[in-house]
């Protein structure tokens, strides 16, 4: 998904940026809230380096270090977000 056009990914409502965004998001509130540690959404922007230009790698990167600290993240949601990824021919 990095590698695609950043506007077929911010098209929608939510868009599959804004779903994958709210999954990283949502575990990282969930691995702070477990660890006692005060979260906020500009600590989680912080963490992910979100100002870097290719936001689709910051998501994927934050994911896999989440996963790689256990968080608690939805699958639920990733299955949904990963299933309109595909309708839009990003492989997952």
């Amino acid at each position: 998904m990095a590698a695609q056009d950043f506007e077929r990914l911010t098209t929608g409502d939510p868009s599959l940026l804004r779903q994958v965004e709210l999954i990283v998001l949502d575990s990282h509130r969930g691995l702070y809230a477990a660890k006692g540690i005060p979260w906020s959404e500009p600590v989680a922007y912080h963490w992910l380096h979100y100002e870097d230009p290719v936001p689709v790698a910051r998501l994927s990167d934050g994911l896999e270090r989440l996963m790689s600290e256990h968080a608690n993240v939805d699958g639920d949601a990733v299955d949904k977000a990963c299933a309109e990824a595909q309708k839009w021919g990003f492989s997952n």
